[in-house]
């Protein structure tokens, strides 16, 4: 049985990660944008063999670090810090820019291919290993022990926040572009509250390392 409070915490920060733009994020919104939702979509259902993919590389690898080394959760808590700030320091850098503001034209491409990209492009992407390797340790509590079932399951929460928050960008992106666009200030405003959540998020995982 997973603490209430630990369980309410991880949906905060998952959801904050989902909504965090990336190559994943990008390329469903580029897709939605030039080709419609449909096109979006499919792209996303390739996008999420990939999550599958890191989600059980992940899962079994936790369980064995867990098992193999005395400060695991210290060693993945400053690894899963310096991650995060990393993602907070490109949100917040000068010459940021959001997903929403893509001006290139991309060709139409046929579904079977639209999903095979989806795939080759989350398979491809290191940033959903970092997430899944150094996310889940923060929240997993050896002392209920089946480490690999916990994570499992903070990995399908995880997976499913993605997922709709992609979901969402396929469906909504091109008005939401259209409308972004008038007001870039809202823009600058989002990625400042992001990246400033995130760089605190990594200075409470740094804390928790060298505790």
């Amino acid at each position: 049985m997973q603490d209430t409070s630990s369980l309410y915490a991880f949906l905060v920060v998952g959801g904050l990660l989902s909504i965090t733009p990336g190559p994943n994020m990008i390329y469903v919104i580029s897709r939605s944008i030039a080709q419609g939702r449909r096109a979006g979509l499919t792209s996303l259902g390739g996008v999420i063999v990939g999550y599958l993919f890191y989600l059980f590389g992940a899962a079994f690898g936790i369980t064995a670090f867990f098992k193999t080394q005395a400060h695991a959760a210290q060693i993945l808590s400053a690894c899963g810090a310096l991650y995060m700030a990393w993602l907070g320091w490109n949100a917040v850098r000068p010459g940021g820019r959001s997903p929403l503001e893509i001006r290139d034209q991309l060709p139409q491409e046929a579904a079977g291919k639209l999903f095979a990209m989806g795939a080759t492009t989350s398979l491809l992407n290191p940033k959903l290993a970092l997430i899944f390797l150094t996310l889940l340790p923060q929240f997993i509590d050896e002392t209920q022990g089946q480490v690999l079932q916990q994570s499992l399951l903070y990995g399908g929460l995880l997976i499913s926040m993605f997922a709709l928050a992609n979901a969402c960008m396929a469906i909504f992106s091109g008005s939401m572009a259209r409308f972004l666009a008038r007001k870039p200030s809202w823009l600058l405003a989002q990625r400042m509250l992001m990246g400033l959540t995130l760089l605190a998020l990594s200075l409470e995982m740094a804390l928790n390392a060298l505790g």
